[in-house]
This record gives structure tokens, sequence and C-alpha cells, in this order.
């Protein structure tokens, strides 16, 4: 489990890295990215009959996950479109469940015999659905946090702090994560006399 969660972050902070060193590159991924899951997710309505309220919910969420795309790699947290997008990750998500758990609820109970076979996607299919269409525009958002970190101040944009040597010390939301999680790591270990306090992990 601690391994899995090492590798997590360390792919993370992989990407992060990649996404400030490329924003123009990201941008336009991104962008991409959330017009191909729109049409997706109006193809999915069309051909297999997703319903189309959630469908529309999605498409605006898109719709307003675009819209932080504005100001890219610049982001507010007190943004109302940031926080708008938070919380209807959320209600995508929660509503999104809720469809596919009634669905399986109502194909079990149309069963009249154990022998039946329940008409109802596979564990795989809801997974990649929630993936896809649901969380990979807001995880890919959130991994671009730290974008604008390496980006050259405006007039109007506060500086950022230094620390006594005059390097910048300021960091992103999931390198500063990362950091902490590995600085963590380094003192269990150091505690429980596994590496020696000289040591880097």
């Amino acid at each position: 489990m601690l391994t899995r969660c090492f590798f997590t972050a360390s792919g993370l902070y992989y990407l992060s890295e990649l996404v400030e060193e490329h924003t123009v590159i990201a941008k336009r991924f991104l962008t991409r990215l959330i017009y191909s899951i729109i049409g997706l997710q109006v193809t999915l309505c069309l051909v297999d009959g997703f319903p189309l309220g959630l469908t529309l919910m999605t498409v605006a969420s898109h719709v307003i996950y675009l819209g932080n795309m504005r100001r890219f790699p610049f982001v507010k947290l007190s943004d109302p479109l940031f926080v708008a997008s938070c919380i209807l990750v959320l209600v995508n998500h929660y509503f999104w469940f809720q469809h596919f758990s009634d669905a399986q609820h109502r194909s079990y109970s149309r069963m009249s015999s154990m022998y039946d076979q329940p008409d109802i996607p596979s564990f795989t299919e809801i997974a990649s659905y929630f993936g896809l269409c649901v969380w990979l525009v807001p995880f890919a958002l959130f991994v671009s946090l730290s974008a604008s970190d390496n980006v050259l101040p405006t007039i109007g944009t506060e500086e950022p702090s230094r620390g006594g040597d005059g390097k910048n010390k300021r960091q992103g939301m999931v390198k500063l994560i990362v950091d902490n999680v590995l600085s963590a790591i380094g003192e269990v270990t150091r505690m429980a006399g596994w590496k020696k306090p000289e040591d880097r992990f």
C-alpha cells in the first residue's frame, strides 16, 4: 500500500513538472480534451441512450471547466469558476453513481429466475466512464495548479516569498504535498532505524 502511494505521488510530481515546463502545450491539450469529452458525452447520449438530463449536466460542467482555461496557467483558488468546478466534480460523481446504482437495482429486480443474466454494464465499463467523463478533466486541472509557479510575474501579482539565500521558495500544491509526504516517510524510516540521518530519501 505504501509503495502504491509513493508511486502515485511520484507520478503526480512528474506530471506537474511536465505541465510547468510546457504550459502552452498543456493548455492546448486540456482544451481539446474538454471538447473531446463533450463530444463523447453527446455520442453516448445519442447512441447508448444515456439520460439526457445527466448528459446536459456533464456537458455544462465541462463548459465551466473550459472557463478555467481562459487564464491558464493562472488559477485563483477563490475564483467562482474554480469553486464551481470543484462542486460540480462532486455533483457529477454523485448523480452518475446514483444512475448506475439505480440501473443495477432495476436490472436485478426484473430478473425472473436466478439463471437470468442482469442487463447491466460491467465494473470495468462503469470505471472507464467515470475515469474519462467524470474525473479526467478535474484531475488534469488539479495537476496543473502548480503551472503558474514558473511564469514570470506581471503587474498586480504578488511577489513570491524568498528564503534567506534569495531563492524562490514558492511551490505548487502538488509539489508541496509530495515534498511533505516524502519528508514524513523519511522521518519515519529514520525513527525506525532503517535509514541513517545523512541518507537522502
